[in-house]
């Protein structure tokens, strides 16, 4: 949820891998996995789904 949370700011998954003290390879895994448990096509649409949602 917490990346999830960073891509609706519009970070870069170099500046979410700043954030959390994570390689960004790391945060590249969580997005794949983010899109892909979501069945969404990109990183906006998960966080457009996310704010439809209400998850923040």
């Amino acid at each position: 949820m917490e990346v999830l949370g960073l891509l609706g700011e519009g970070l870069s998954n170099a500046a979410i891998a700043d954030r959390l003290f994570v390689s960004a390879k790391t945060v590249d895994h969580h997005v794949s996995a983010i899109l892909g448990k979501l069945d969404v096509a990109s990183r906006g649409e998960a966080a457009a789904l996310a704010r439809n949602e209400g998850w923040f």
